[in-house]
Formats: structure tokens, sequence, C-alpha cells
């Protein structure tokens, strides 16, 4: 155990060490010189497809999986409980207590629906462009 513990950090701290060695595919090409960090980010999110996201849809993306998430945890727990309450063989605290994980699990979903429409309409009714892509009557075109 011992020398998996060892071997693991000292390749951590090999990786560690040898980071800014992999960065040399930074260099500009025509004179050798290290871009400036804003070069490189631009240039980062260019080749990853998002150089025009704005703040506002890669927060409504997180939200969307997160909420997406908690939506998979309900089913889970749906499917968990039921098969408890089937398996109970009439046993009346196991009934109960799968009825009570069902119970919670519906409070649960809803609380997420909500939660997902609320953020729906703030991301897609604010001027800052986070789902929709709706002129600000305020500004002249």
């Amino acid at each position: 155990m011992k020398k998996i513990i060892s071997f693991l950090s000292l390749s951590f701290l090999f990786f560690l060490l040898t980071a800014p060695l992999v960065s040399a595919q930074l260099l500009n090409s025509t004179n050798g010189v290290v871009k400036s960090m804003s070069d490189q980010t631009q240039q980062a999110a260019s080749y990853g497809g998002m150089s025009n996201v704005k703040f506002g849809v890669i927060a409504a993306t997180i939200i969307q999986a997160f909420l997406g998430l908690l939506g998979i945890i309900f089913l889970v727990l749906v499917i968990i409980a039921g098969f408890k309450w089937m398996t109970a063989a009439g046993n009346e605290e196991q009934i109960k207590k799968s009825q009570a994980t069902i119970k919670n699990s519906v409070i649960g979903i809803i609380i997420i629906i909500t939660a997902y429409a609320i953020t729906y309409y703030v991301f897609n009714s604010l001027p800052f462009n986070g789902g929709s892509a709706m002129p600000n009557p305020n500004i002249s075109q």
C-alpha cells in the first residue's frame, strides 16, 4: 500500500513539474515569444468552439445540467422505493418507508420543476442573452 501511495505521489509530482514544458505549443510561431494570456484564452476558446459564448449561456447550461442530474436522482429514488414496496411482503413498516420515500421524491421533483421554470424564465427574459437572442428595447440599433 505504501508503494502505491509513493508511486502515485511521485507521478503527480512528475506531471506537475512537466506541465510548463507541455505549454510549449502555445509559442508564437513567428518570433518564438509566448503569447499573452488573453490571446491564449481566445485561442483555446476558438479551438473548443466557445469563442462567442456569453457568461449567461454557460450559467444556463450548468444549471440545466444540474437540474437534469437531480431529475435522474429522482427517478432512481422512485425505482428503489417502488422495488422495496413490491418486495415488502406485507411488512407495514417497510411499506410506510417506501411510501414516504416516494412522497418525498415527488415533492423534490416538484421543487426541481419549479426551479427549472424559474431559471428558464429568468435566462430567457433578461437582456444579457442567457438563453435567447431577444433584443434590448432600450438600445437603439
